[in-house]
């Protein structure tokens, strides 16, 4: 699935990528921070308790555990462009949808459905975007441009949370939190499918072949047969469950830390809580959170570069667990300078940038290594998201069972079983 080499496009068809790759994957985390980030904001706005908004947003985000699964299917389509577009119109027409459904009495289970919706797009999407970067561009163009698919998806997360947020916090004080955020949805929908429209014209069109991975994916029975033999491969590796539950552990503190931790900033300080207000938080992540996550990140690839996965992988968890300390603190002492949290929230966003490098090369060098070592990395990639996905669904219960302090406690402990695994683990390839 991985041997074939990239199919160039026909004649014609070619753009400079800097006409696309940005907006492509500006669009991919578009929809992604919506779920994962902003809805949860919203609900809290609109009164949900932690733990529904932790069950639902976490089950949300099961789309992106399983995508691999359906990831061959979409070798059977001649154009990815086609695909990419699509979805790109069908998460902004669901997004704008959910801004209707928020004036409407069923709204919560309109608003779980329609971003159900927009999850299964946009997990969807990024299979067909990726392959689409990987076969319009030559292996020297797709590392020339890596940089800028890490800067915009990243941006739009200071979009989403640095903007319209912000933007939200300031509509909620005039309009009410109702207006507020349908306003900030229906700008997401109108986005997306803006983005969709342009990627119409600007992306590459079909390839001058079908491009599936291999002649044996031609058909939904060869794809079929291409997919058993992935998982057969998967499983058959040396060391793969203790890899898997190595793979689950490190998410564990962390799934429930990103989940609560924001809500956390919102309640009231009288019952536990830090009482900032929805523009503040989203002011904080969106521009000193946002900066200090890309430093940390750009950091700790240089830094494990420097001594090699295996000796700085307990040094990048320790940093994961630096998040899960600054919220133990700010639940400890509750400090009123909003200066004092800034610094507090981008040392946490700094941990988390610099340790979660550690995962994805522990999936990329190690979990992946070998024959199909694409489809490898996304069956690792899921079950990241799973240990994400399973923490965030009981972390609202858990910290109603807690409250904030003990819970933050209890997530720093939580974090302690991955470090120890560290000393059994394979943290190498296994033909380096």
């Amino acid at each position: 699935m991985d041997k074939a080499e990239p199919h160039h496009l026909a004649p014609g068809k070619l753009r400079h990528p800097l006409a696309w790759v940005p907006s492509l994957y500006l669009a991919q985390g578009l929809p992604f921070y919506s779920v994962a980030l902003v809805a949860g904001l919203m609900f809290k706005s609109m009164g949900v308790p932690n733990e529904q908004i932790a069950r639902w947003t976490g089950v949300l985000g099961l789309a992106w555990v399983f995508k691999a699964l359906w990831s061959p299917f979409l070798e059977l389509f001649r154009s990815k462009k086609r695909i990419v577009v699509t979805l790109q119109l069908t998460g902004g027409v669901a997004l704008a949808a959910l801004a209707l459904a928020l004036q409407l009495p069923a709204w919560f289970a309109l608003a779980i459905a329609l971003l159900g919706v927009v999850s299964l797009a946009s997990s969807t999407h990024d299979i067909a975007a990726d392959g689409l970067y990987i076969a319009s561009l030559s292996a020297k163009q797709q590392a020339a441009y890596a940089g800028w698919q890490g800067a915009f998806f990243n941006g739009a997360k200071f979009l989403s949370l640095g903007g319209l947020v912000i933007l939200a916090g300031h509509l909620e004080q005039s309009v009410g939190p109702q207006a507020a955020w349908a306003t900030v949805f229906g700008l997401l929908g109108a986005l997306m499918a803006g983005l969709g429209l342009y990627h119409a014209w600007a992306l590459p069109g079909p390839s001058a072949s079908t491009g599936p991975a291999s002649a044996q994916a031609a058909s939904v029975r060869g794809t079929v047969a291409v997919l058993v033999d992935v998982i057969r491969a998967f499983f058959a590796k040396p060391g793969i469950w203790l890899g898997i539950l190595f793979i689950l552990l490190f998410r564990t503190a962390e799934g429930q830390v990103q989940t609560i931790g924001p809500l956390f900033l919102r309640d009231a300080r009288d019952i536990g809580g830090m009482g900032l207000s929805t523009q503040e938080v989203g002011a904080i992540y969106g521009t000193a959170g946002t900066a200090a996550f890309l430093v940390g990140s750009i950091l700790g690839g240089y830094f494990t570069s420097w001594i090699g996965l295996k000796r700085a992988m307990p040094w990048l968890i320790l940093a994961m667990n630096v998040p899960n300390l600054v919220f133990y603190y700010l639940s400890m002492t509750q400090p009123e300078s909003l200066g004092v949290v800034t610094a507090s929230l981008a040392a946490e966003m700094f941990g988390y940038g610099f340790g979660f490098v550690g995962m994805i090369l522990f999936i990329m060098q190690v979990i992946a290594s070998g024959p199909y070592q694409t489809a490898h990395y996304a069956l690792g990639s899921g079950f990241m998201q799973l240990g994400f996905v399973l923490s965030k669904v009981v972390s609202g219960d858990i910290q109603q069972a807690l409250g904030y302090r003990h819970f933050f406690l209890w997530v720093v402990l939580s974090a302690l079983p991955v470090l120890v695994l560290t000393r059994f683990v394979r943290l190498e390839p296994e033909n380096p």
